[in-house]
């Protein structure tokens, strides 16, 4: 099941997206009660009845968890190819360099950043000059823990979205972490909306970006280095994941800063993300 957040005739909404991916139902809620949870909001709860069905184009998708309760929990360098392309592009500030990591890199992006499909990638060039995208698929929780083991961590997830994990290549290197050059406003397009957690196949997951429709990252999640369960283990082990919050499980190779010279996004450019059973986000790229 899909479900997303989305404004319609001045207000904010939460519905169930058809299989035709062309219309959503809305649920029968009152004005203003969708609030920043988005669709975390319907965790552990029945679903509201459909008040009616809209033709997709005539609403506005926003991030299915328009501001997380927490910072966004992001995993680094977990697909191979990319932490080898990664490595050798002189960037990386991690405690890993050169190999692949022996547990999960664990960072974050604060909520502030994440914006909806179709919400623009803000480059301020007063501030970096090295934007760069990254295609992923993220958990979104639905049952709290602690100290989950990894045989139990599926368990706990709700659903899944998709999360593009814009960095400022120039300020990551800078401040030898990760949180500002990951961080910007903007820097965190998540959508189109949710699915719930039997709609994916971890293990044969297609994970694919492009930019003004050139291919540049194409791989399968299958190929993960640290799969979901591990990633949950780890991020839980000693801290409590609650419901609503979101882990983005780490990009593949074709990032721009692994091309040479490096392809950054410039103004002008779109980027559009796509995973098997969630759908395709994309966002365009503006000039603050």
């Amino acid at each position: 099941m899909k479900l997303a957040v989305f404004d319609w005739q001045g207000s904010r909404h939460l519905g169930r997206v058809a299989e035709t991916e062309d219309a959503v139902e809305r649920f029968d809620l009152a004005r203003g009660a969708v609030t920043d949870a988005g669709v975390a909001a319907l965790i552990g709860r029945d679903l509201p009845p459909v008040a009616e069905a809209l033709p997709l184009a005539e609403v506005v998708l926003q991030a299915p968890v328009p501001r997380p309760r927490r910072n966004v929990f992001c995993v680094g360098k977990n697909y191979h190819a990319h932490a080898r392309e990664f490595a050798a592009s002189g960037f990386d500030s991690s405690a890993a360099k050169g190999e692949v990591p022996e547990v999960p890199i664990v960072f974050s992006k604060l909520p502030d950043s994440v914006i909806g499909p179709g919400a623009p990638i803000r480059i301020d060039a007063a501030v970096s000059t090295a934007i760069d995208y990254e295609a992923e698929l993220a958990v979104v929780i639905g049952r709290p823990g602690r100290n989950i083991a990894a045989a139990e961590a599926l368990s706990h997830v709700w659903g899944y979205t998709i999360v593009n994990d814009v960095t400022a290549r120039d300020l990551q290197g800078r401040h030898s972490q990760w949180l500002i050059g990951k961080s910007q406003d903007s820097f965190c397009p998540m959508g189109p909306w949710a699915v719930t957690a039997e709609e994916i196949a971890l293990a044969d997951t297609s994970v694919r970006c492009w930019v003004n429709e050139e291919l540049r990252q194409e791989s399968n999640t299958g190929l993960l280095i640290f799969d979901v369960p591990t990633i949950i283990a780890a991020i839980s082990n000693g801290i409590t994941l609650l419901p609503g919050d979101v882990i983005a499980t780490g990009t593949p190779a074709g990032v721009g800063i692994g091309f040479t010279p490096p392809k950054y996004l410039r103004p002008g450019d779109r980027v559009r993300v796509e995973i098997g059973g969630i759908g395709s986000l994309e966002n365009p790229v503006e000039a603050v």
